[in-house]
């Protein structure tokens, strides 16, 4: 069967990765654990936050994999307790946020078993630049050695 892309106009060169990422994200698992909100700041400023209670610092990471935010928990299992009833979740969880070009981390803090991972987008500037023509007769078509 032939996939149908998206991207596939001959005006939109070097778009693939776009595609690749839409499909990451609609592969993403659909798991509510842990809750979280995203939130926006200011104009070039975001917010996620993880409902992370009795996780410690150890028991989390945050790690930017190839565009993406990957946060994971896993709490060390305590053998020395014995549990009549448990009911507070203790299993591990990843979550993963697909980010934009321009996006980066500026840090994480964790607060009253909420973890803040504060993101800044780059100020863009305008970018003009120059592609030089060269001429065919130039020293590298004499040569054989123009360019196709």
């Amino acid at each position: 069967m032939t996939r149908l892309s998206l991207f596939n106009s001959p005006l939109l060169l070097g778009f693939d990765q776009f595609e690749r990422t839409l499909d990451r994200v609609t592969k993403a698992t659909s798991d509510g654990y842990p809750p979280y909100n995203v939130e926006q700041l200011g104009e070039n400023a975001l917010r996620i936050t993880l409902a992370v209670a009795g996780f410690t610092m150890d028991d989390l990471s945050v790690q930017i994999e190839d565009n993406q935010l990957v946060i994971r928990g896993k709490q060390a299992e305590e053998k020395e307790r014995v549990y009549l009833h448990r009911g507070i979740a203790a299993r591990q969880f990843q979550r993963s946020f697909v980010l934009a070009d321009g996006i980066e981390v500026v840090g994480a803090r964790i607060e009253n078993g909420l973890l803040h991972v504060d993101l800044a987008r780059r100020a863009s500037t305008g970018r003009v630049q120059r592609v030089e023509i060269r001429n065919e007769t130039g020293p590298l078509a004499k040569a054989g050695k123009a360019i196709s």
